[in-house]
């Protein structure tokens, strides 16, 4: 019952959009230059400032004694370079619980309106990380060189602590002064070796910095470091606005407007305890900083950051990819509204195939609402943002939370399976409805109306693009993920279509490969394995990043892939309907196929 012309003439709605997104490209801004060549950077003292910090104060965790020293360190040599000198305290939410931690900010006034801004983290989650502390050493050393320069701009130097949640970050962010034309968030400085990409532009909602602070950035790398900050491929920067969960301390400036990149070795990551450095590298990445912040300094003010992709030197705004989205879901739903009508005139009941296919997400909204629970009831403690794989700890809590919820779904799902054949099969299985005709009361056979019928086809359909359309409006790169298996899977629930078995299951998993591979990326980004990265999201919830409304719509969308197998399950079962027979179009007798059917005329031996 669900008309493929409909489809069909649907799609020139995406053919249209597709025109709109190619015109849609623009162009980048090209990276300022810097007019003070950076070789005043010390790279060999910046090292032995790492090395000499990192044996004093070993154990640095957020709030401890060692990272309150190593903010002493930091606030002594700041106020001995001419900076104006702060000190802010605070509680906030840490890997190792609530913890008071601080942030120092040294000042030096500029002589135009705007402000650059360098921040480094002092701490580390675990004790003897020796490049932890290279942007601290980086950051000690920047305030030597700029404080020899007049600056046209104010330049604010910070060194915050509680790198994972980016507490000291999203404090710092709601306290500096307006206007920020940038900021550069210090990572690994010392790393040997350079993960990609080493600008990370990324934030916690859907705003990327602006694409000349990002092309500073890199013309600054490939100058002085000899690296080719390259972006990363065009799904992965789809999957970082699908889903903005960014890991590292840039992320919290942009819902601020402040256009923010980090600069790392380690790219996003948290560095190993571990790891080797290098003396030349964190001199070449010191010299980078510097060019930077000299070119940002003495340019045009930067733009705040906004939404869009970077593909072969082109920019696509954000706004065509919603249209492209929108045009995608629209030729789907047509044809569902008009399945749905078709079997709503057959007879079908459509309504409880809507509340069957909605209660297949109960489960996974039970488990949401339970990681809810256990955060107010203190069990989970989580900060905002992801973590890295280095510095997520699967302990036995963990392991007992991820069992816990597991048999919370699949308890859910037993009883919705019990109740459900209760509620659905004990319905009329074949159901007569009534059928307007001219007025009279005449009846007709609407068929079996199970998973496998024309309804339940079409309320799952409904569900699905109702979905994907919620989803739309907040976040189109999320709803995007959601389009193939739209156009996949309603070839698979087409009655007029039925595919054979292998075609069916084939097309279903063509359908989820956008959310597996999108998990997959984000758990290679961060470098977690599969019970890591299940845990992680459980703490995103938990933490905030991920908000239980999202976790519903979603929820929804599970839902639907259960009902989509179960339904398939039904429809394997079924025999497939024989292909009609030709009909005979002509008039008169079945027997009778006109003049000279016999073949004795001379017209019928003409033809």
């Amino acid at each position: 019952m669900l008309d493929p012309r409909i489809y069909r003439n649907g799609m020139m709605i995406v053919v249209f959009a597709l025109i709109v997104v190619a015109f849609s490209f623009g162009s980048q801004a090209a990276p300022l230059s810097a007019t003070l060549v950076p070789d005043s950077f010390n790279g060999l003292g910046a090292y032995a400032t790492m090395n000499s910090l990192a044996a004093r104060y070993p154990d640095r965790k957020p709030g401890s004694e060692g990272d309150n020293q190593v903010a002493d360190v930091v606030a002594g040599a700041l106020t001995s370079d001419g900076f104006l000198v702060r000190r802010a305290a605070f509680s906030a939410r840490t890997v190792d619980g609530p913890r008071t931690i601080q942030t120092v900010t040294g000042t030096i006034a500029g002589t135009t309106p705007g402000t650059i801004v360098v921040v480094a983290h002092r701490d580390s989650p675990r004790p003897g990380s020796l490049a932890d502390l290279s942007g601290t050493a980086v950051l000690l050393e920047l305030a030597h060189d700029l404080s020899s320069q007049s600056q046209q701009r104010s330049i604010v130097l910070a060194s915050t602590s509680g790198q994972i949640g980016a507490a000291g970050a999203a404090q710092l962010a709601g306290t500096l002064p307006a206007p920020v034309d940038a900021v550069i968030v210090l990572g690994d400085m010392a790393g040997t070796q350079v993960r990609s990409p080493a600008v990370v532009p990324w934030s916690d909602t859907q705003l990327v910095a602006p694409p000349v602070l990002r092309n500073t950035a890199a013309a600054g790398l490939s100058q002085q470091a000899n690296v080719t900050a390259s972006d990363e491929s065009l799904p992965g920067q789809f999957l970082h606005l699908a889903f903005p969960l960014a890991a590292s301390e840039q992320r919290p400036f942009a819902a601020a407007g402040d256009p923010a990149v980090l600069v790392s070795t380690s790219s996003a990551r948290v560095p190993a305890p571990a790891e080797l450095t290098n003396p030349g590298q964190i001199g070449a990445f010191g010299r980078t900083i510097l060019q930077t912040v000299t070119a940002l300094g003495t340019g045009p003010p930067v733009p705040a950051p906004s939404s869009y992709l970077r593909w072969q030197g082109k920019l696509i705004p954000a706004w065509a990819i919603r249209v492209l989205v929108l045009a995608l879901i629209l030729p789907v739903l047509a044809a569902t509204v008009d399945g749905l009508a078709r079997a709503r005139r057959r007879g079908h009941d459509v309504a409880r195939w809507i509340l069957w296919v909605l209660s297949a997400s109960l489960p996974f909204v039970l488990a949401a609402l339970a990681v809810v629970g256990l955060r107010a009831a203190g069990v989970i403690d989580a900060v905002p943002g992801p973590i890295g794989g280095d510095a997520l700890a699967l302990g036995g809590k963990a392991v007992g939370v991820l069992a816990g919820l597991g048999c919370l779904i699949l308890l859910g799902f037993a009883v919705w399976w019990r109740v459900g054949r209760r509620i659905w099969c004990s319905q009329d299985t074949t159901p007569d409805r009534k059928q307007a005709n001219g007025g009279g009361a005449a009846r007709r056979h609407a068929g079996p109306d199970d998973q496998a019928s024309p309804g339940a086809a079409a309320a799952f359909l409904l569900v699905l693009c109702a979905g994907a359309l919620v989803i739309w409006v907040s976040n189109p790169f999320a709803a995007a993920l959601i389009v193939p298996a739209l156009h996949l899977w309603l070839w698979i629930v087409a009655p007029e279509r039925r595919l054979r078995v292998p075609w069916a299951v084939l097309l279903f998993v063509a359908g989820l490969a956008p959310g597996i591979l999108g998990a997959y990326y984000y758990a290679s980004v961060l470098g977690l394995g599969p019970a890591a990265a299940a845990w992680n999201a459980v703490l995103m919830l938990a933490g905030g990043s991920v908000s239980l409304t999202s976790a519903i719509e979603w929820s929804i969308v599970l839902g639907c892939v259960v009902s989509l197998a179960l339904m398939i399950v039904r429809i394997a079962r079924q025999p497939r309907p024989r292909p009609a027979e030709t009909p005979i179009t002509v008039r008169g007798p079945v027997t009778y196929a006109g003049p000279g059917s016999l073949g004795g005329t001379k017209s019928a031996l003409r033809r």
